[in-house]
């Protein structure tokens, strides 16, 4: 179920969701500085193009550095991205089938806020966070 899941997601949203973060994590790494908020991106775009069979979880080891990159991070990108899924979740929600994909898109709001101090596990081992 959750590869049927995951292929009419990505039809329908994942592709141009991991687009967006990919292009987010291009600019970051351009500008030399923001490369960790370029390799968050990347990261959060593979799990946007294939999201079921996996969840977030909290990085224990993640101190103030990641607090102070999330509100950097929500400034400069954070927020387009979630509004990017907000309306795409809103869109979905339009049809019954497209519910539970509607769904997954508001579950991706947070993680695209702050990206910083999270980790993506697969959902048969979602306490494997160090």
């Amino acid at each position: 179920m959750k590869t049927i899941l995951n292929l009419i997601w990505l039809v329908l949203s994942g592709f141009w969701l991991a687009v967006g973060y990919v292009v987010a994590g291009v600019i970051c790494c351009i500008l030399i500085i923001t490369i960790p908020f370029g390799i968050a991106a990347f990261r959060i775009a593979g799990y946007a193009l294939w999201p079921f069979g996996r969840t977030t979880v909290d990085r224990r080891d993640a101190g103030a550095g990641s607090v102070i990159g999330n509100v950097i991070w929500i400034v400069f990108a954070g927020w387009w991205l979630a509004l990017a899924h907000l309306f795409t979740g809103l869109a979905l929600c339009i049809t019954i089938i497209g519910i539970p994909l509607g769904i997954a898109n508001f579950k991706l709001i947070p993680i695209s806020l702050m990206p910083l101090g999270r980790e993506i596990v697969p959902t048969d081992r979602p306490f494997t966070a160090a």
